[in-house]
């Protein structure tokens, strides 16, 4: 039976083996952090594919995480994702895109996002559009890896990106408007900077300026993490948005989200 709503261990040690062995067979989601980053990835990968009766991509998979010079949850999560991509590029069968993209591991829905992401056929709004389900998605770490496969090419499509993201900040999935101002950070987070947000950072109001007062606490830190990347450059637009925020709104979404912008200038 497959578990849910589980509060999950507070260290690896503590997991209990049937719960890994759950994991790491794709059974069940982690429910916390800890567990997200003790799942095995190649055995994970060795089961699914196994089950997809694709055994033959999994010895390259696995000697391309093995040749990674670095090893973490992200690298191995971005290297499973590109040998997958390369794997349903040649089996040219959608039924096998469609299992792991709807897979009930959390993880494995992490490999489908570079799926998307790094799939040179696709444009960048043809990307956003089939990253939409996984920025909505109910697990944290699907959301956040999900911003994370796509940026390299939304920072290449800047401009484009910013237009149909400004779009998503009236979404009624709180996830889907905090993907908009997540994956446009100046400095982000695990990721490449984008300078040119960095520099001019009025180019982000379009999305900015629908969220200053929005009603979700995971929105608002978001937007207010935006900010305060800025303020690290530009220290003088952070005060002047804030003050113009201001005085367009006195709800306590907004002023949390002034007070936390301002943390860095405020120092």
């Amino acid at each position: 039976m497959i578990e849910t709503k589980r509060k999950g261990s507070r260290s690896a040690k503590d997991i209990p083996t049937s719960i890994l062995n759950q994991l790491n067979k794709g059974e069940i989601e982690t429910a916390n952090l800890v567990e997200w980053l003790a799942v095995d990835q190649k055995l994970l990968l060795e089961n699914v594919l196994k089950q997809l009766n694709l055994n033959q991509y999994i010895e390259p998979i696995i000697n391309s995480i093995n040749s990674l010079q670095k090893q973490t949850v992200n690298t191995i999560n971005e290297t499973i994702g590109n040998g997958l991509l390369e794997m349903v590029t040649q089996e040219s069968d959608a039924k096998i895109l469609d299992t792991i993209q709807s897979h009930q591991s959390d993880l494995v829905r992490c490999w489908a996002t570079y799926i998307i992401g790094h799939n040179t056929n696709l444009t960048i709004a043809e990307k956003l559009t089939q990253i939409k389900p996984f920025a909505a998605d109910k697990h944290f770490g699907v959301r956040e890896i999900s911003w994370l496969a796509i940026r390299p090419e939304l920072i290449k499509n800047l401009d484009e990106s910013l237009a149909i993201l400004s779009k998503w900040t009236n979404h009624t999935d709180e996830n889907v408007r905090r993907f908009a101002s997540e994956a446009t950070r100046p400095r982000g987070v695990w990721s490449e900077h984008i300078e040119k947000l960095k520099q001019n950072p009025e180019l982000g109001l379009v999305i900015l300026e629908h969220l200053y007062s929005d009603s979700s606490k995971y929105v608002q830190n978001s937007v207010a993490n935006w900010l305060n990347d800025v303020s690290k450059t530009k220290p003088q637009f952070v005060l002047n948005i804030c003050a113009k925020w201001q005085e367009k709104s006195a709800s306590k979404e907004t002023i949390y989200i002034i007070k936390k912008a301002l943390r860095t200038i405020e120092k």
